[in-house]
């Protein structure tokens, strides 16, 4: 199912390598997270489907709004998401907790949720060697957001020269 969804996904970015290069890269390090963290298959299905979608809502949000801002991102994108699901004919609980996922993505003070806790550390990852974050910021990202001893291993680890 989730190859299907990220076949999907790329077809939605269909000529934007920068989005798509974003979702897989995410997908990796949330699907690594939650196998080293021992999720059950469930948990580890949502997590999957969650970050290969994630940033589904940013090509709306820039046509509505002229901005990917996360708030927009949250606001737009589980409607597009819930389609495409169903349309994969993926269950109504999976896509129930995908989209709150997608819908509170940028949201960092109500993590709720081992799913939610990775996806936010997954994301994180990318962003912030996307961004070419520096140092203070990392060290700020890391002490703030991350609570899973894998996304920590990794954040250290990855950015080992900047913290």
């Amino acid at each position: 199912m989730i190859s299907k969804l990220i076949t999907e996904m790329i077809a939605y970015y269909e000529g934007d390598p920068k989005r798509i290069q974003h979702f897989l890269k995410v997908y990796a390090y949330a699907k690594t997270i939650g196998e080293r963290e021992g999720l059950d298959q469930r948990t580890q299905d949502i997590l999957e489907a969650a970050a290969v979608t994630h940033d589904i809502g940013i090509k709306i949000s820039e046509e509505k709004y002229q901005s990917s801002a996360g708030k927009y991102q949250e606001l737009e994108g589980p409607d597009i998401a819930r389609e495409m699901l169903k349309r994969l004919a993926f269950d109504q609980e999976l896509i129930e907790r995908v989209c709150y996922l997608i819908g509170h993505h940028h949201t960092y003070d109500m993590i709720e949720g081992i799913d939610y806790q990775i996806l936010v550390e997954a994301d994180f990852l990318v962003n912030l060697a996307e961004g070419n974050s520096p140092k203070e910021v990392i060290c700020s990202v890391r002490e703030k957001i991350f609570k899973t001893q894998t996304g920590i291993f990794m954040i250290e680890k990855i950015f080992s020269k900047k913290s």
